[in-house]
């Protein structure tokens, strides 16, 4: 470590720009780190064996695990840092940050807005006059949202590079692009646009980016390992890189980051991440009133959120406020998840390239295992279009409300503006009329799913935040843990319960055709369980044929119930790797006669059927809903490559 303190780059301004230069430089403060209590050790293991469970279902190199929940911590490393030298990941390993160094480039640009060096409504170009003028002004504030403009890698030579720039080569490689969109009218995921931040923090600082890092966010944070990462100052526990190639792992390529210096250039450990996490929750690094602006989605000019605060992907996730950045690049995908509310975070490295839904899973069942007595979350599977769209209004209700009411109340989060709160519940009414559903489903389930939006007037996070408060007022605080695990439906019906106790007025009882509508789905679901998988994916039983009976009995004559479609394909998949077609293509056809309405689930049949073709291990998923997944893009970082697919 002293060598890498030694041999760190100090960044500095130098005209006619910023220009990042290396130098030596002394140490900066790092905070101590708080001594924390360890999980109990039933959770301890629980954590453990759901990581195991996970990497034995596939090829991978290292994976370092940290989790903080409350005053507890557990952190531990899995497989191999260096394959050649059979090394271990460890805790202190440490790996490229990729995109997490966004949520660090927002950080030190915050800090010097709030020191007044710095307007987030500025021009762009007072702080970076040597980014070319454009059609139209680009604000810091824009940049912080991925709402300027800028675009992202359009090609190899932009996306690879292979040479150490300073700042004023990073700017170069993109100044004179043209914009992807006039600022504020659309999201646009973009590197290049960090890259602005960070000449931004240089001219703003009066000193290097790196350099400002180090004083301003690792120190005080606690990140006692965390730089720009730099191949030529790297110590002995940085993990070598790979990629799958052709089934087997192969050395990731070279890529010099410092292209990506505020976007992608950072290097750390996990538990570097979980101290910036801690010092973020506990607004160690940025007040409070900061944090819920850089938790609070931005939208668009016409009114539609965009899933993206300042330097993080936010957004409402089975009850939880989730704020989270996923980083993958050559050499490392990385994942770090914040709940403000629950006063928890998850941080994730590995040095396998593509590792992004591995993360997410992993990332979901420590969740599950923490929040959510260890059950498995599993979304609703309906024939019926009518019964589909009432549904999901239902889970959107439960799942912006809850999250908004306990962000606003546990964290650091702010509801939007209420309007007219009875008139609220009548329109959600209108909106899950069936009779009106019936006429054009598909438009009405457009209608539910832009109905959380500010240019809707956030209807449901008003209605489902104040059904929140409703039932922690009636049932008491600790009832609103169990919804994240019991689901839409119990948050409705029990909602329903609490109005009869308050009692509620009779427009926030919602209709009775909604009240029969959300009873009835509840007690079908209830009926379709499987209590043998409550605790565990179909894909993770040692024998899933022993459990299929169970599972069609449960599920037979039902329009409603648990959806498999991702357990079931993997199910499938591990077979097809085994050689096992026959075993393969019947747990195909079970996928799609349990949940006909999937696409996914026919096409992976079609896949199979078709001659000269085989299932991978893992089918292609679908798009992710808004209100499901960070709108960082698995492959927001780079263009397609003849062997992989890589993102920063």
């Amino acid at each position: 470590m002293r060598a890498l303190l030694a041999a760190l780059l100090l960044l500095c301004l130098t005209a006619p720009g910023p220009v990042r230069a290396r130098a030596r430089v002394p140490s900066a403060p790092v905070a101590p780190r708080p001594k924390d209590n360890p999980f109990p050790a039933e959770v301890q293991r629980a954590l453990d064996t759901l990581v195991r469970a996970e990497l034995a279902k596939g090829p991978h190199a290292g994976l370092s695990v940290g989790v903080l929940h409350g005053g507890m911590r557990w952190v531990r490393g899995y497989g191999l840092r260096d394959l050649a030298h059979k090394l271990p990941a460890t805790p202190r390993t440490t790996y490229r940050m990729a995109s997490i160094t966004k949520s660090f480039t927002a950080v030190a640009v915050l800090r010097l807005a709030r020191e007044g060096k710095l307007d987030l409504d500025a021009d762009i170009r007072s702080l970076v006059p040597e980014y070319p003028e454009k059609p139209w002004a680009i604000t810091v504030r824009q940049l912080l949202g991925h709402l300027g403009g800028v675009p992202h890698y359009d090609g190899l030579d932009s996306a690879e590079n292979t040479q150490h720039l300073d700042t004023a080569g990073a700017l170069a490689l993109f100044a004179d692009k043209p914009l992807a969109a006039e600022p504020g009218t659309k999201f646009v995921y973009t590197t290049w646009g960090y890259n602005l931040l960070g000449a931004a923090v240089e001219k703003a600082s009066g000193r290097g980016y790196g350099g400002y890092l180090r004083a301003r966010v690792f120190g005080p944070a606690g990140m006692r390992h965390a730089a720009l990462d730099d191949h030529r100052t790297r110590d002995k526990q940085h993990a070598v890189g790979y990629r799958l190639y052709k089934g087997q792992l192969v050395p990731s390529h070279f890529l010099d980051v410092s292209s990506r210096f505020a976007g992608g250039g950072t290097r750390a450990s996990v538990e570097d991440l979980l101290a910036f996490g801690r010092a973020m929750l506990q607004h160690r690094l940025v007040p409070a009133e900061t944090a819920r602006m850089m938790q609070t989605s931005m939208s668009t000019r016409e009114g539609q959120l965009t899933d993206y605060g300042m330097g993080f992907a936010t957004y409402p996730l089975r009850g939880h406020y989730m704020v989270a950045h996923a980083g993958g690049q050559p050499e490392t995908t990385s994942l770090l998840v914040m709940l403000p509310a629950e006063d928890v975070v998850i941080a994730l490295a590995s040095n396998l390239e593509g590792e992004a839904k591995r993360l997410r899973r992993v990332s979901t069942r420590i969740l599950e295992a923490l929040l959510e007595d260890g059950l498995v979350r599993r979304d609703a599977h309906l024939t019926d279009p009518v019964d589909a769209v009432v549904h999901e209004g239902l889970a959107r209700l439960f799942t912006y409300g809850l999250s908004y009411h306990l962000w606003a109340t546990r964290g650091p989060g702010a509801l939007p503006e209420p309007g007219d709160v009875d008139e609220a519940f009548t329109q959600v009414s209108a909106l899950l009329d069936r009779a009106i559903i019936a006429q054009d489903p598909q438009a009405a389930l457009q209608r539910v799913r832009s109905a959380h939006q500010p240019r809707e007037g956030s209807l449901l996070i008003h209605v489902g935040a104040h059904m929140a408060q409703t039932l922690e007022k009636t049932l008491g605080p600790e009832k609103l843990r169990e919804y994240p695990a019991r689901g839409p439906l119990a948050f409705f019906t029990d909602y329903l319960a609490a109005c009869e106790q308050v009692p509620c007025p009779a427009p926030l009882r919602f209709s009775e055709s909604l009240q029969n509508d959300a009873r009835h789905f509840d007690e079908v679901w209830q009926r379709s369980l499987v209590p043998e998988l409550r605790r565990i994916r179909l894909d993770e039983v040692t024998d899933p044929e022993a459990l299929w009976p169970a599972l069609e009995a449960a599920t037979a004559d039902t329009a409603l119930h648990p959806d498999y479609v991702e357990e079931m394909l993997r199910v499938a998949g591990l077979l097809g790797k085994r050689g096992k077609r026959e075993e393969q293509l019947r747990w195909l056809e079970r996928t799609v006669a349990l949940h006909p309405q999937s696409a996914q689930a026919r096409e992976a049949l079609a896949r199979v059927q078709a001659p000269g073709t085989q299932e991978p291990l893992e089918a292609p998923t679908t798009a992710p809903r808004a209100m499901e997944g960070s709108p960082v893009p698995d492959d927001a970082g780079l263009t397609p490559r003849r062997t992989t697919e890589r993102q920063d």
